[in-house]
């Protein structure tokens, strides 16, 4: 029988929109059409005097990117838009300590490993719940586990998009979820506070910013369990076999971990406790550098958690380069820096579309037309005179809409919480329960969105298995993750509203008028 009449109507459908997004043009054209087209658009909105108002009652107006002013922004950021695009340095500092662990043979011994000691079936289950964890240590499971996620899924014969796919679903759809308080919990918290404070100020002097905590722990073990089902049930039967090359297959045998690697493998590990007991005297003693004598109920402010960067780096290269010498792939600092330069080759994709992204995110925001949309979204919601779930969904729904196009978080939540806050308080939805709504629109929709900074980098690591890869390809295949992530957590979150359950210490669902 044919395989194509086996496929399933929702399948058929995934195909479809892959067939459609990969007829778009290259990644790197299309973000320059993006440009284009803002610039262009910006000129129309200017013309028609697009403005809104914001939460301090200051009119926002679009930025005219063909106006003299504009053109000559446009010509004088090309540059800093480049270098100032927010994933170009976490990526290529990030890979350069990576690049030193694999091509010295450590990350392909440390898989083998993994292969040997670890059950296959939670292999997936064990690479979505680290995505996920990854969260503490802000963007770097972008650069981290994406890409291992599809070696990882290589090196055992499977196909390495399904193992990219999990990753990055952890990474970035279930980015609100952690065992522990992240970054997202202050920034969100304190504004979701702020916003409680202009209906019941008492009400608000007794919210914290765990208000979300329980729900959030809970999160972990649903999206754990919902993304590996996504993953071995939907994306991996999807993709079929994998008919490519991966370079650590071509005579490689990843199923024995040979004595000179398990040598090399206790020396890194040896490397990797030593660096670690180095970097926490930086950040655990109140003296320490990167704690910058914080108490710790404001640990989460230190310096340490804005340089994760470097310190990934130090993480990646020393193990590496201890793992070098003991095996011999390392033998002066000439065999670093060749390492170092051969993997920096590998990014020139990556390097050129941060360029082109760089240029549209730059013009994006400067234009404006973002928080334009985006305030009218959230005006036309408030003013629909829903009540109740359905308020509850669309609410949901317009938060996932705006993610297409603003990515970040905090900014989002900046001007929606002054606005539907209060508005939910009225309706007796707790604040706490706000957020919660807004933290899993936010997520659900990351890996869905173009706009989304490292969603460059998630195609270029993905055109390394096969370079047909684009757009098309990466949404198909990250949207059944989308829609089965929001199905169940919509589904939690009725469990949570109908059994009484906080949604964290203190924080009911429901707000006593």
């Amino acid at each position: 029988m044919d395989t194509a009449k086996k496929r399933g109507f929702f399948t058929k459908g995934l195909d479809g929109i892959e067939r459609v997004g990969n007829k778009l043009p290259h990644p790197v054209t299309l973000f320059f059409l993006f440009a284009a087209i803002v610039v262009l658009a910006s000129a129309l909105g200017s013309a028609l005097g697009w403005t809104v108002e914001n939460a301090e009652g200051e009119e926002i107006a679009v930025f005219n990117l063909l106006s003299s002013e504009g053109i000559l922004y446009m010509f004088e950021s090309a540059v800093t838009n480049f270098t100032g695009f927010a994933p170009l340095g976490t990526v290529l500092v990030t890979m350069l300590g990576i690049g030193i662990a694999e091509r010295s043979g450590l990350i392909s011994a440390a898989l083998k490993a993994l292969v040997t000691s670890v059950p296959k079936q939670l292999l997936t289950a064990a690479l979505v719940f680290g995505g996920i964890m990854s969260s503490m240590a802000a963007d770097a499971g972008y650069v981290v586990l994406t890409p291992l996620g599809a070696v990882l899924f290589a090196g055992l014969g499977r196909h390495p998009l399904a193992g990219l796919a999990a990753a990055f679903a952890g990474v970035s759809a279930g980015f609100s979820a952690n065992l522990l308080v992240t970054s997202l919990d202050p920034l969100l918290g304190d504004l979701t506070i702020a916003a409680a404070a202009t209906v019941n100020p008492a009400y608000a002097d007794g919210m914290n910013i765990l208000m979300n905590y329980y729900f959030m722990i809970a999160s972990v073990v649903l999206l754990t369990i919902a993304g590996t089902f996504v993953t071995e049930k939907i994306v991996e039967p999807r993709l079929g076999t994998y008919k490519g090359t991966y370079a650590g297959e071509e005579g490689e045998d990843m199923t024995t971990v040979s004595p000179e690697e398990k040598k090399g493998l206790w020396a890194s590990l040896i490397a990797i406790i030593v660096t670690s007991v180095l970097i926490a005297l930086l950040v655990v003693p109140s003296w320490g550098p990167l704690r910058a004598g914080l108490p710790n109920d404001e640990i989460l402010s230190a310096p340490f958690f804005q340089t994760l960067v470097p310190i990934l780096f130090i993480f990646f290269l020393i193990p590496g380069v201890v793992y070098g010498i003991v095996t011999k792939n390392i033998k002066n600092d000439t065999d670093v820096a060749n390492q170092m330069g051969d993997t920096m080759a590998t990014m020139g994709m990556y390097i050129v579309l941060a360029f082109a992204a760089g240029q549209f995110v730059a013009y994006f925001n400067t234009s404006n037309l973002g928080q334009i949309f985006a305030y009218n979204a959230a005006g036309w919601l408030s003013d629909a005179g829903l009540d109740g779930m359905l308020l509850v969904l669309a609410f949901m729904f317009v938060v996932g809409l705006i993610n297409l196009f603003i990515g970040s978080s905090s900014a989002k939540w900046a001007f929606m919480a002054p606005v539907f806050v209060p508005i939910m308080m009225k309706l007796g939805y707790a604040p706490e329960f706000t957020q919660v709504l807004y933290r899993i629109a936010d997520s659900t929709t990351n890996i869905i969105s173009p706009l989304m900074p490292y969603f460059a980098i998630v195609i270029a690591f993905a055109q390394k298995y096969d370079k047909k890869v684009g757009i098309g390809t990466l949404i198909s295949t990250m949207i059944p993750y989308t829609i089965v992530f929001s199905i169940v957590w919509v589904i939690m979150l009725l469990v949570f509203m109908y059994t009484g359950i906080d949604l964290g210490p203190g924080a009911n669902i429901f707000y006593d008028k």
